[in-house]
């Protein structure tokens, strides 16, 4: 089971815009997670987000790179990027979004 979460414990059900770039050489890429109103701001507490955790059964990939976008003041998305520095880091994380877009119906769609 593939999924997502800010806080150790507590699965984030929105399901995210993910964006993907990767380097001409393919040794590295970049994520973009962009999750619109999600469960983790439900209590508007942002100190309780200490990363985002992407877990599977190959494991645990983390990122602490998570901001929070606000309006008049009031958490409403959070921001997450996933640096990928080699071609191994870049097939486990396609691993993983595999995985991930099975069960939550992602699809990869190229620009």
């Amino acid at each position: 089971m593939a999924k997502i979460q800010f806080s150790r414990g507590m699965n984030e059900e929105v399901i995210p815009e993910v964006r993907l770039t990767r380097s001409r050489t393919g040794d590295s890429g970049t994520a973009t997670f962009i999750f619109n109103n999600p469960k983790a701001l439900d209590q508007g507490v942002t100190e309780d987000i200490t990363g985002m955790y992407m877990i599977d059964e190959e494991g645990e990939i983390i990122t602490r790179e998570v901001k929070a976008r606000f309006i008049n003041g009031k958490p409403e998305a959070l921001e997450a990027i996933h640096i990928m520095k080699s071609s191994e880091q870049w097939d486990r994380f396609i691993r993983f979004m595999e995985r991930y877009g099975e069960e939550n119906g992602l699809e990869l769609s190229k620009s």
